[in-house]
């Protein structure tokens, strides 16, 4: 089972996601990121937990200052346009964030960002050392060893720059040995197995210190190190202190550290091993899980600007609606690991789930129903059995990360409710009227129910479906549901 996702003392729950790097527009593989998160924010609202979920921008580095200065715009310029865009996911996707931090606030962000600064100072781990190396500007970071093929970057397949400068350096190093203490024994708990491996091996190798800083000669556009007005810090150092600064303060994450850092497979070692190694300098408390997703392709191929394969959100929900989007996401795409989109299977889960699966059965169930003033009886054994197996099914998948599953086990409770409908007939003419009232019953709780265990992932769906159901006093009162999902 997934662990310390609950603290039943304090009843509070904090979630993150990564901070979106404003270098390009948003992308799908954001909007999984996203809504994954909040289907785990609902959940534990729906729990009763005081629910904390923080998003943003990170908006600092060479690749924001070239980029602008390729698009003839200020940086700050340039941020503010991108920034809003990600901010409006939350319209777009039905998000339910309660912060959006950005690393351009002078205001909330850069105070906290320059005291951790203080504190790794003070704590002996910020020296400075003349430095020279190959640096994408893709990642923003230096590369070694295995991140270099053909002297390109691994991941962004661009050629690396040769930087010399004298930098400020994290003793990273010093914290090699704590860091793995406490991934191995899920003090700090990396999801999936294979994700907590991959950062294990790492660690075996030794972690290196890492420059923390850039010279102004370089780059211009980040927070200014303390102190020191040649340089600015390093975006990395820059944008980990959201955590902090979005939640509100050091106070906050002392108190209770995020329960869930949900981020891609291609930051990992950011936030398994700089971002704790941060903390235990500072004397905090570190992040309880981190679950990484993967990558998200496009009918098998990775999106790039140049092959034009981008999926844009925007243009998705325009076409198909927010919840149809998500459940796509949710459902398609194995929690943990790399998926691919692609239009034809997202029209084939669209009409299959949700026009034929769940909008019809809605449709039938509540049709039947609507047609009775009220509904009164008592739930049969069979289908209160069922349910309460879809609803532990649920919260367990759920728990693990496992997203896909939990839909599934909702969708075998709709198939369910198909075959009760049509095994039972509640329209047969010479069916007893008190035998109808039983079966719309158990009917009508079958959909009630699917609404419940459907609101973290499709929430307007949810609600529709609820709205159709008025319940009180061991009796239900229906109205015909819209038509959910109409065919495409």
């Amino acid at each position: 089972m997934f662990k310390n996702i609950f603290s039943a003392s304090k009843k509070k729950f904090y979630i993150t996601t990564s901070i979106a790097y404003v270098n390009s527009e948003p992308h799908i593989g954001f909007a999984l990121e996203s809504v994954q998160a909040d289907v785990l924010a609902r959940y534990h609202r729906s729990k009763g937990l005081e629910v904390f979920f923080l998003t943003g921008t990170d908006e600092h580095g060479s690749k924001i200052q070239r980029t602008a200065e390729a698009a003839k715009k200020s940086p700050q310029e340039f941020v503010d346009e991108l920034s809003k865009k990600y901010k409006g996911l939350r319209d777009l996707l039905n998000l339910s964030w309660d912060n959006f931090i950005r690393t351009t606030d002078q205001k909330i962000h850069w105070p906290v960002a320059q005291e951790i600064w203080n504190r790794l100072f003070d704590a002996g781990d910020i020296y400075k050392k003349k430095y020279s190396g190959y640096y994408c500007i893709g990642c923003e970071s230096f590369k070694t060893g295995k991140d270099i093929a053909d002297g390109k970057c691994i991941i962004h397949k661009k050629e690396l720059e040769f930087i010399e400068e004298e930098n400020w350096f994290f003793k990273l190093s010093k914290y090699t040995g704590e860091i793995e203490k406490k991934i191995k024994n899920d003090e700090l708990k990396i999801i999936p197995e294979t994700r907590k491996n991959e950062i294990l091996s790492l660690l075996k190798e030794g972690l290196e210190d890492v420059s923390f800083s850039r010279s102004k000669r370089f780059v211009e556009w980040g927070i200014p190190v303390p102190n020191d007005d040649s340089q600015v810090m390093y975006v990395w150092a820059d944008a980990l202190s959201n955590y902090i600064s979005g939640y509100g303060g050091f106070e906050k994450w002392k108190e209770h550290p995020a329960d869930v850092h949900m981020i891609g497979k291609d930051i990992s070692r950011f936030h398994a091993a700089i971002w704790p190694g941060m903390l235990l300098s500072c004397k905090l408390p570190l992040p309880k899980n981190i679950f990484i997703h993967g990558f998200i392709t496009a009918n098998g191929e990775k999106m790039s600007k140049s092959m034009g394969n981008v999926i844009d959100p925007y243009e998705l929900v325009k076409k198909y609606g927010a919840d149809p989007v998500r459940y796509y996401l949710l459902r398609e795409i194995t929690s943990s690991e790399d998926g691919d989109f692609s239009y034809e299977k997202f029209e084939e889960r669209y009409n299959g789930d949700l026009a034929n699966g769940l909008g019809n059965f809605a449709a039938r169930v509540s049709t039947l129903a609507s047609r009775e003033t009220e509904i009164s009886g008592k739930i049969s054994k069979e289908v209160k059995e069922k349910i309460n197996e879809a609803e532990k099914a649920v919260q367990q998948k759920i728990e693990n990360f496992k997203f896909n599953e939990a839909l599934a086990a909702v969708w075998d409770l709709i198939q369910f409710g198909d075959r009760y409908v049509n095994e039972n007939k509640p329209w047969a003419k010479d069916l007893p009227k008190e035998r109808r009232g039983e079966v719309l019953y158990d009917l009508v709780s079958i959909l009630k129910n699917t609404a419940g265990s459907l609101e973290p992932f499709l929430p307007e769906t949810a609600e529709k479906i609820s709205a159709a159901i008025k319940s009180e006093k061991g009796k239900f009162i229906v109205k015909r549901a819209d038509n959910l999902f109409p065919r495409l």
